[in-house]
């Protein structure tokens, strides 16, 4: 009969336990499992893990498979070798690629296994969950004060406001999440003991979390220079206090095309003049443009840079992320801005606030 104990996962695929057996199993208890899985997730995709005694993933399983076995003359106490597929999709653990998930989705792919070097399970990807796996480790800038909110910000981290039902910074790791990003560094400073005690090491979420505490205000990028290693060659960095719809993952493809030093995400801002504008050359008038209408792109508070430019930034010294992103410009760096004309809400201000309650459903269902 099934056992939880059928096969071992590593790392962090314990939410899948329940997805593994081994290759002495019978098809009955393979249907046993798969019956208590769809009882007791009824979400989660009916796919089956098989290990041998070596913990070597050797083929997957689902309940298609074993009615069609079935039906060709197998009987319950076959072995689930008889059944299973060998020809099955995986990718290797292999230190910070990106891997283009529509293409399992396109055939049918609902679990994806990532396997080591001795092709053992490493980590399972629920690509009915996941949008993205993007290699890059995440900074959330959450040491700010929050002077503009207050009095909610009296005794409480703005990073911690709740928006509907939890945080918003939350919402933020929780999307940044559903893109693949596992490993996260958090700079605080205000009340930071309420924001490390509430996400703690980042285990219940299956994720790592790192705390980079200033002992003084450092400015939006000041405080990078106080982490000494990165897991990623690509860094995201952004606030805590922005709520997006943004598509991460086109956001880092468009950086990695453009073979980019620094890419920020823009927000479209439009500024109608209910005037006739007036276009001038050496005092004269040249044209007249009527109720003309500009488009300004202001900064979101999102960015991705290369890790080498971080050794840039002095140690433990107070720096603006603007004036950082300058001075790389002023080396020479190339600098790019990626529109985004969908949600985002930056909450500084208490009617911010407010219209973020609002627009919970929008955050929600994306």
């Amino acid at each position: 009969m099934y056992k939880n104990d059928l096969a071992e996962p590593l790392e962090s695929t314990e939410e899948y336990n329940l997805n593994y057996i081994r290759t002495d199993s019978t098809i009955e208890e393979a249907l046993i499992v798969l019956n208590t899985i769809s009882d007791r997730y009824p979400e989660r995709p009916l796919t089956l893990l098989i290990q041998d005694p070596e913990n070597k993933l050797t083929g997957t399983l689902t309940d298609g498979d074993i009615r069609r076995k079935l039906v060709a003359g197998s009987n319950l106490h076959d072995s689930v070798k008889s059944c299973m597929n060998t020809d099955f999709s995986f990718i290797r653990k292999n230190g910070g690629s990106y891997y283009d998930l529509e293409e399992y989705r396109l055939l049918g792919i609902r679990l994806l296994p990532m396997l080591n070097e001795r092709d053992e399970i490493v980590k399972i990807y629920d690509l009915t969950k996941l949008k993205s796996i993007l290699p890059v480790e995440t900074v959330i800038m959450a040491g700010g004060r929050g002077t503009r909110l207050k009095p909610l910000t009296n005794d409480t981290p703005k990073p911690l406001l709740k928006v509907g039902h939890k945080p918003i910074m939350e919402h933020n790791m929780d999307r940044l999440m559903s893109y693949g990003v596992e490993n996260f560094s958090v700079s605080i400073n205000y009340l930071a003991d309420q924001i490390e005690s509430y996400f703690g090491s980042g285990n219940d979420k299956s994720i790592n979390i790192r705390y980079i505490r200033e002992d003084k205000p450092l400015g939006t990028a000041g405080s990078l220079s106080l982490i000494d290693s990165f897991k990623s060659d690509d860094i995201l960095l952004t606030n805590s206090d922005v709520l997006t719809t943004l598509d991460y993952e086109k956001f880092y493809l468009d950086f990695k095309k453009q073979n980019a030093d620094i890419s920020i995400v823009s927000i479209p801002y439009q500024v109608k003049v209910p005037y006739g504008v007036f276009e001038m050359n050496d005092g004269k008038v040249s044209s007249i443009r009527e109720k003309p209408e500009y488009t300004y792109y202001s900064n979101a508070g999102i960015y991705l840079l290369k890790k080498q430019l971080i050794r840039d930034i002095p140690h433990n010294n107070y720096l603006d992320i603007t004036q950082f992103v300058e001075e790389q410009v002023g080396k020479g760096k190339k600098v790019i801005s990626f529109p985004f004309w969908g949600y985002w809400l930056d909450v500084g201000k208490p009617e911010d606030f407010e219209n973020a309650q609002k627009a919970i459903q929008i955050l929600e269902s994306y």
